[in-house]
């Protein structure tokens, strides 16, 4: 009889505590592959939000400040020798060595303006650019295409008392109102957005720019690193990241990976200690057994190829299931933890193999010293307690 027959055998032969012994190893993994698939999956949801998220990156003039105080009263802060962006930064900002990772450059002009005896807060843009950089944007109406369109926040919209369709006047020139951004919770509810050229003659800021939003915003885009190297091409302006929300999220799910890891050795320290104790208590009832595998010719090597193949195999059909659980408990907690309506739920092969065979290797090196003891054995000691 072959060794890989007597193994099944063995397995075969003791059902109940291979099964105990299985279902321990399986829920441990089942824990872990649950967490690590968690934390994995959220992140890519994460990082595939920031990808649509908007701007990133934020280029404004430098300009020089003076802090006022006096009687031990602060006065605030007062700007002087504000400068405006000249158009010609728009090019310089794609001559950069990370070039390619900007998905969008989003120039704007901002200025006061008195609409129907309203004081609302107009916005220059370029709209192809500004719709692209705010995918989230939801209209009523139509997308902005004329030199003489305009688009309004929902509250400034409501507040005038006008619906897509109308005109308005604006320091003499009179727009048709296209479409109204429907409510997204941020200050662009209150805001008049005409094209980039209507919004620099009306500001009388013609050929200059407030500010620009660069979106870059990918998981493996270097962000730091651009804003140095814009700030490098751009040294009359002020470059800055913007900090999202998303980053406190991250750190979350960073803690979620970390304690993913904690618990993964936890339990692997629990799987090495079942196997073992599993493994030398079979081995001590199979003392006689033993005894006659050796009294008939079979080597050290064949008794602990013999223990370690039962090993191997329940780590397999452990490992399998366990990977198996794990997806189907990371599945129904997704929906609960992530931020996106349709998370998806990311299946990575290289976690599975891992998981599978880390189940196999624990479950090998547990049994190691049971299958050397079992093969050190002396067949005379092992047959004298028949």
């Amino acid at each position: 009889m072959k060794p890989h027959h007597i193994a099944l055998k063995n397995l075969s032969r003791r059902p109940a505590r291979m099964f105990f012994l299985t279902v321990a190893l399986a829920v441990g993994l089942a824990a872990v592959v649950a967490l690590v698939t968690l934390s994995n999956s959220m992140t890519a949801d994460i990082e595939h939000t920031m990808d649509q998220f908007g701007a990133n990156i934020l280029i404004t003039p430098k300009s020089n400040d003076l802090a006022l105080s006096y009687g031990g009263i602060s006065l605030g802060r007062v700007s002087f020798d504000q400068q405006e962006l000249a158009p010609s930064v728009l090019e310089r900002i794609r001559t950069i060595k990370n070039r390619q990772n900007i998905a969008v450059v989003a120039p704007k002009v901002l200025g006061a303006v008195t609409v129907q005896g309203t004081e609302l807060l107009l916005v220059g843009v370029d709209f192809a650019a500004e719709l692209r950089l705010k995918p989230w944007w939801r209209l009523t109406g139509t997308e902005p295409a004329a030199a003489d369109d305009a688009l309004l926040g929902s509250d400034a919209a409501r507040s005038l008392g006008v619906k897509p369709g109308d005109r308005l006047t604006v320091a003499g020139r009179t727009f048709k109102l296209t479409a109204v951004l429907q409510e997204t919770g941020s200050q662009d509810d209150s805001l008049l957005f005409v094209p980039l050229a209507a919004g620099q003659a009306i500001t009388n800021k013609r050929d200059r720019i407030t500010l620009i939003e660069v979106a870059a915003l990918c998981s493996g885009c270097p962000i730091s690193e651009m804003v140095a190297q814009i700030a490098g091409v751009l040294p009359d302006a002020k470059v800055s990241a913007i900090k999202q929300v998303v980053e406190g999220r991250l750190q979350t799910i960073g803690q979620l990976k970390r304690f993913s890891l904690g618990m993964g050795g936890v339990i692997t320290l629990i799987g090495l200690l079942i196997v073992f104790i599993t493994m030398m208590g079979s081995v001590n009832e199979r003392k006689v057994e033993i005894g006659i595998f050796r009294a008939i010719g079979y080597r050290t090597g064949h008794v602990m190829g013999i223990i370690l193949l039962e090993a191997g195999l329940v780590g397999l059909v452990a490992g399998l299931s366990g990977y198996g659980f794990g997806l189907g408990a990371a599945a129904v907690a997704l929906p609960f933890l992530s931020s996106s309506d349709h998370p998806h739920l990311l299946l990575q092969w290289q976690v599975g193999l891992a998981a599978i065979l880390s189940v196999i290797l624990v479950s090998l090196l547990a049994a190691w010293y049971p299958a050397r003891r079992a093969g050190k054995m002396d067949p005379a000691d092992a047959l004298r307690s028949l």
